[in-house]
């Protein structure tokens, strides 16, 4: 009989994924929080730059929505030769609210409207330090407000509505939903939430363990924290910190999924959001993909690989279900 191994296992970026975390952590470059907000966002972009990728089919589309007498600028992103009138999902870019943009998620994007054959709508919020909690949130619930109430004026269907959102911007996914219940709608169907900020707090075990070196790190996060919500008193509310929130305040939550990453600071904070929703009696579905990192399926130098896809696959298949996509 063969003996089994009693070693215990241990979280590691898979192989393809620790080739990148390599050459990322070689590169000599200054820590992102030691940098002004713009240079942080000009290293998003060179590193979403740095390799060429497929955009998935789809037509895109501009829009500006004045709310309040402030503008939002709006990408409508379509299934292409798509004509009839789509269900549709509100996309909150990640970026610890401070980096990121359009052109840095357009392959993401495109890849779930691709394969969900949903539109999205993707919101240009404000970013931090320029704005700081509550504004961008509140600029992304008046955009879903706008497109629930005007979704004939960009031929989607405003009643078949999701909110979806990378990093920090699942964490405003998750904002717009309360805001929605508490303030009596839009009526939200389904939260895509992939490897969310839930909290203000950075001593879980995978902050601990995953400190440094993988992408992400506890003192970028910090940072992000620093220029979004400088005041210790906001990042304790539920629209900052929705794992503050009461189980009471989940009740009525649309169905979720949640994905993490292995190898993530955020991954325990994500799934911790999850079994609070379970708790409420909200239907939700929590997939951990192993080997990953943070942000693994937005970073353009890992688009191929397959777990990439399969979160593609995953969120697309649910964007569809709850929507109501046949």
């Amino acid at each position: 009989m063969a003996n089994q191994s009693t070693e215990q296992y241990e979280s590691h970026p898979d192989s393809k994924t620790q080739k990148f975390l390599d050459a990322l952590n070689a590169s000599g470059g200054k820590p992102m929080e030691q940098l002004s907000p713009d240079e942080a966002r000009k290293v998003l972009e060179g590193a979403q730059k740095s390799v060429k990728v497929n955009l998935g089919a789809a037509e895109v589309s501009d829009k500006a929505i004045e709310v309040d007498g402030k503008k939002i600028n709006l990408k409508i992103v379509r299934p292409e030769n798509a004509s009839e009138k789509l269900p549709v999902f509100m996309y909150f870019h990640g970026g610890g609210w401070v980096i990121g943009d359009y052109p840095t998620h357009e392959r993401l994007i495109r890849d779930l409207v691709a394969e969900s054959g949903c539109c999205a709508v993707y919101v240009d919020y404000t970013r931090s330090p320029e704005a700081q909690y509550p504004i961008s949130i509140n600029q992304a619930y008046a955009a879903t407000q706008w497109v629930a109430e005007h979704g004939d004026e960009i031929n989607v269907d405003g009643s078949r509505l999701a909110v979806a959102g990378n990093s920090a911007g699942g964490n405003m996914a998750i904002a717009v939903t309360s805001m929605a219940k508490d303030k009596g709608g839009p009526d939200i169907r389904f939260q895509l939430l992939l490897w969310p900020v839930t909290n203000a707090f950075f001593e879980t075990e995978s902050y601990n363990q995953f400190a440094e070196n993988h992408f992400l790190t506890k003192n970028m996060m910090k940072w992000f924290w620093d220029n979004y919500a400088p005041d210790e008193k906001d990042r304790q509310n539920k629209y900052a910190s929705p794992l503050q929130a009461t189980s009471s305040d989940f009740k009525d939550f649309p169905p979720t999924l949640v994905q993490t990453a292995e190898c993530d600071v955020l991954r325990d904070e994500g799934e911790a959001f999850a079994r609070k929703l379970d708790e409420a009696g909200v239907s939700v579905t929590t997939t951990r993909y192993v080997g990953m990192i943070h942000d693994f399926g937005l970073l353009n130098p890992l688009a191929e690989l397959p777990e990439v896809r399969s979160h593609i696959l995953q969120a697309s298949q649910e964007l569809k279900k709850y929507l109501q996509l046949h």
